[in-house]
């Protein structure tokens, strides 16, 4: 299949117009070297995963940058920090846009690195794997529960993988490499159990001391654990929504993936057909949505700003989007394709308290049609850009 655009391209090269590096992080295998080879053709590009190069950049760094010290890329830059310091020189001294663009996988270590020494001079954008909208623009239009159990990582579209190849191998590799090389965990059995115990919460309140329980080890693990899962770009938790309108509001996060492939592989879902008849269907459709809006929104080189909704009465809304820090949209989330109106009755509730119009009240379910209803607006994972215009 011929390279899938992405979304992300137009900002990244916007981006090297203005800033004299830019930084791209994101998952493992989420197409960041192949995109920033595409959008940089004339740039030289280094893998610092090549022992060579990063020994050469390790032992002697004015070297190597007075050899790569413009117009390169620098993959997996993380892997030798000790350069982040003397990028600041080069940089200030050229004062040029667009002179190093640097990428990454282990998002914690390279913002670490990032801070340190190059605040200020350094956009960072997030590539996560392909999003359902760039699939269909590409004219690939997968079946909801297609694109759920498949995930979206470019080898999966690109290649003959299949999910039952490629997720075992990715995890065992992400593991080996990320978690006991550079994050330090030791219990790898139990970090694994606790990533199934993780896709078995998707959409779900966490509750830290239970998981801690299942999992054989104490909460503080459990927090550590989770914000590994995040800093590796494995699984994000949206927070629960802070204004309470008079209500008494759970405090507790939840749990998504940064990939249903990834997901639905953790909890053994063989294929599309017997993810239709699974009781975690509708969690994985629900993050699949929750992502969906997440990749255009970071496409745009923007960090949006999601919540759920749950008060003390059990009143519950799947998503709420906020814009210039009040809510704007409210949206409910539902895996049928058969639209029901009883979707809207806590909806309308919650976002008429808010002050939230009818045109800005949404259900995304797994139809394909558009609903114009008296409610609010009803549609289907390709129209998920109208909640992010």
């Amino acid at each position: 299949m011929p390279l899938i655009p992405r979304e992300l391209e137009p900002m990244l090269l916007e981006r090297a117009r203005a800033y004299p590096a830019v930084t791209l992080t994101g998952p493992r295998q989420s197409g960041k070297s192949t995109l920033v080879r595409e959008a940089f053709p004339d740039y030289d590009y280094v893998s610092l995963e090549d022992i060579d190069m990063r020994e050469l950049a390790h032992d002697d760094p004015r070297s190597f940058l007075q050899r790569y010290s413009n117009h390169v890329i620098l993959d997996e830059v993380q892997r030798v920090p000790e350069l982040f310091s003397y990028m600041q020189r080069v940089m200030d001294e050229r004062n040029e846009p667009g002179q190093f663009i640097l990428s990454g996988s282990q998002n914690f270590l390279l913002l670490n690195s990032i801070s340190q020494s190059l605040a200020g001079r350094v956009a960072i954008l997030h590539l996560l794997p392909l999003s359902y909208t760039e699939l269909t623009h590409a004219g690939e239009t997968p079946s909801n529960d297609e694109f759920v159990f498949r995930g979206g990582y470019p080898r999966l579209y690109s290649s003959l993988a299949t999910p039952a190849d490629f997720y075992p191998g990715y995890v065992a590799t992400y593991i080996d490499r990320d978690v006991r090389a550079e994050l330090g965990v030791k219990k790898i059995d139990s970090f694994n159990r606790f990533l199934t115990l993780a896709a078995l919460r998707i959409g779900e309140v966490m509750n830290v001391s239970h998981l801690a329980d299942e999992a054989d080890v104490d909460s503080a693990t459990i927090r550590n654990w989770l914000s590994i899962l995040n800093a590796s770009f494995i699984a994000f938790q949206l927070q629960p929504y802070y204004r309470n309108y008079g209500k008494r509001l759970v405090k507790s996060a939840k749990l998504y993936f940064y990939d249903t492939g990834l997901a639905a592989n953790l909890l053994g879902i063989e294929s599309a057909d017997q993810l239709f008849a699974s009781q975690c269907r509708g969690a994985l459709f629900e993050n699949a949505v929750v992502l969906e809006i997440v990749k255009q929104y970071q496409a745009q080189g923007k960090e949006p700003k999601l919540y759920y909704w749950r008060d003390s009465g059990q009143k519950e809304v799947d998503l709420i989007i906020e814009r210039g820090g009040n809510p704007y949209f409210v949206i409910e989330i539902k895996s049928s394709a058969t639209y029901r109106p009883k979707y809207f009755e806590t909806l309308d509730d919650i976002a008429e308290a808010m002050g939230v119009p009818t045109e800005r009240r949404f259900v995304v379910y797994g139809g394909e049609e558009t609903i114009p209803t008296r409610h609010g607006t009803v549609i289907g994972l390709r129209d998920i850009g109208r909640l992010v215009r």
